[in-house]
């Protein structure tokens, strides 16, 4: 339904109450994304969506509501792409290629989640950031690591470190190329992974510092 407001104004279009949540979660995604927290405003939120500031207090409470629902939608969003793309079986380089496909896929596809996702959140905000979705890969990928260090003789309780830097390596880069969009996400995945599986392939069983630690000075210096 439809209905005109006064002075022969565009119509406002009516909604439900879950098509008007989402229509408010759409256009504070698109807004934080490009413009950041600080300076998305509830007014211009409202604006947007032709409603007064009271509804999306109605929905959310205020822009930090809003915006924890944004972030926890975008996070569960990415995280849903990596837990499909590595429980499938496949070859352990096969599944890093596609771990790092999912993120610059999603970076192309929904370059506004992505930047929610890498920007500070408020100060008083409760809502997750990027380094705990990281955090949350790594965990994901600590499994397939860890059955792969067991047969190769590494220590598995090591897998939790290499996937952190692992999956650090791609988020990195993953921030580099929201920008630069060059070369191509697969030529990319593909450096990361000769990068990252071929020093796997490598790994010292028991690595040792390469450089003396530099001579602290004493009271005698």
């Amino acid at each position: 339904m439809t209905g005109m407001t006064s002075g022969g104004a565009r119509p406002r279009v009516r909604m439900t109450g879950a098509q008007r949540r989402q229509q408010l979660l759409d256009i504070g995604r698109e807004l934080f994304g490009q413009r950041g927290y600080e300076a998305t405003s509830i007014e211009e939120i409202a604006a947007r969506a032709d409603v007064s500031k009271p509804v999306v207090y109605e929905h959310f409470g205020g822009k930090e509501g809003l915006y924890a629902v944004v972030v926890d939608r975008e996070m569960q969003r990415l995280l849903d792409r990596f837990a499909a793309a590595l429980s499938s079986p496949g070859h352990p380089r096969e599944l890093l290629e596609q771990a790092a496909l999912v993120l610059l896929d999603y970076i192309e596809d929904d370059t506004d989640g992505f930047r929610v996702l890498t920007r500070d959140s408020p100060v008083t905000s409760g809502t997750g950031t990027f380094s705990s979705l990281i955090g949350e890969v790594a965990r994901k990928v600590e499994h397939i690591l860890g059955s792969q260090f067991a047969e190769r003789g590494y220590d598995p309780q090591l897998a939790e470190l290499y996937s952190q830097a692992l999956v650090g390596m791609v988020a990195l880069v993953g921030q580099w190329w929201l920008d630069t969009r060059a070369p191509g996400k697969r030529e990319v995945a593909a450096h990361l992974v000769n990068l990252a599986y071929n020093g796997l392939s490598n790994l010292e069983p028991d690595p040792a510092p390469v450089a003396r630690p530099p001579r602290r000075p004493t009271d005698h210096d």
